[in-house]
């Protein structure tokens, strides 16, 4: 497979970069901050996008959507990251699409998603640094489950309409085995949201289920058997994301080349300078390798080959390191200045932090890379 877009792909890379810059640039996230959002990110412009036909990219043409895969998805993450558009596109029309994907819930939950009037979350991690222990209890009630426990970080989880739930219905909380998936709407008697500023100025939620109660028709594929369906969500959230970190680096890259051919120290463009022009040369090569590895990913993922789950691990690692490099640098190359409200580069730096630690960071990659490798 060429590690480039085709025609088609390349045509709607420029209608979300066009979309994207017009209707939700970073004065759009600053404006937000600044108000103090309770939500975190527009309604109205998640209205936008559906009406755009992105919300429904990655749901097949017989739900109304688009039928696109991973590839499509990530060229839509990406502008969005280079904005640092506040948007539940990743939780909602990546990870859960990709958790609904051929189950019965499908039916119920898709046609909101296309019209832009559901908004989804991942309730997944219950221990700091994308830990794997799942030990929300799941019991038998009736002809359901009741939920008890706490879930950590879940983006727009105070504001979502559906929650994707990763619960223990049998087994220890460090077992494979013994995890079942749930869809469980957020006005469930039980469940309640605290809500958490991030260092981006977005909002997380920790999320507790005190006897939460559900049908047997929340749970998304079989029960004990969510383990297939949870590594198959997040490997969507992890090229998801990847795709993203893409955007907010290559943003933070651009301004920093439009720094350096603007500022003048000396007498001098500081672009002159050669030391700072290696310095652009190497994070340059740094974003189009991390870039490689995402694009084989995504492409992988569509193929559905047994070579993407590594794929998409490698991609969020070199995402994760390239971007940090890249708003450090930028930072750097900015000066003092960089990390005040007058420049925008600050602002790349706090998105990517908080994109790093999603869905698991370098070191919890590279570690799981290692480990499949027998190390």
């Amino acid at each position: 497979m060429p590690l480039y877009l085709n025609e088609d792909q390349t045509a709607l890379q420029d209608t979300i970069r066009d979309f994207v810059a017009d209707a939700a640039p970073v004065s759009h996230m600053r404006a937000l901050r600044d108000a103090d959002d309770p939500a975190g990110f527009s309604r109205d412009l998640w209205k936008q996008f559906a009406e755009m036909g992105f919300t429904g990219l990655m749901i097949g043409e017989d739900h109304g959507g688009l039928g696109l895969g991973h590839v499509e998805a990530g060229i839509v993450m990406e502008e969005i990251g280079r904005n640092l558009s506040p948007s539940p596109f990743l939780t909602t029309s990546v990870v859960t699409v990709a958790a609904l994907e051929g189950s019965s819930l499908a039916d119920r939950w898709f046609p909101g998603i296309v019209a832009g009037e559901i908004v989804a979350a991942l309730a997944i991690d219950e221990r700091a640094k994308h830990g794997g222990a799942i030990g929300l209890k799941a019991e038998r009630s009736g002809n359901g489950f009741r939920l008890s426990g706490a879930k950590r970080f879940v983006v727009h989880g105070h504001v979502a309409d559906l929650l994707i739930v990763a619960a223990r219905t049998g087994g220890a909380d460090d077992e494979q085995d013994g995890v079942t998936l749930f869809a469980v709407e957020r006005k469930a008697a039980g469940l309640s949201a605290s809500a958490e500023r991030l260092a981006d100025s977005g909002i997380a939620a920790r999320m507790t289920f005190d006897g939460v109660e559900v049908d047997a028709d929340a749970v998304i594929g079989e029960i004990d058997g969510g383990r297939e369906g949870l590594d198959r969500l997040l490997r969507a959230g992890r090229a998801g994301a990847s795709a993203e970190m893409l955007g907010v680096g290559g943003g933070a890259m651009d301004r920093t080349v439009n720094y350096l051919k603007e500022r003048k120290q000396f007498g001098q463009l500081i672009g002159s300078f050669q030391a700072l022009q290696h310095r652009a040369a190497h994070l340059y090569a740094e974003m189009e390798v991390a870039r490689a590895a995402v694009l084989k990913a995504q492409q992988l993922l569509d193929a559905g080959s047994d070579k993407a789950d590594a794929a998409v691990s490698v991609a969020k690692a070199m995402t994760s390191l390239a971007t940090t490099l890249s708003v450090q640098e930028g930072v750097q190359m900015h000066g003092g200045i960089g990390m005040t409200d007058e420049y925008d580069i600050g602002f790349f730096m706090k998105r990517a932090r908080v994109l790093t630690e999603l869905f698991g960071d370098a070191n919890f990659h590279a570690d799981r890379l290692a480990v499949a490798a027998g190390y």
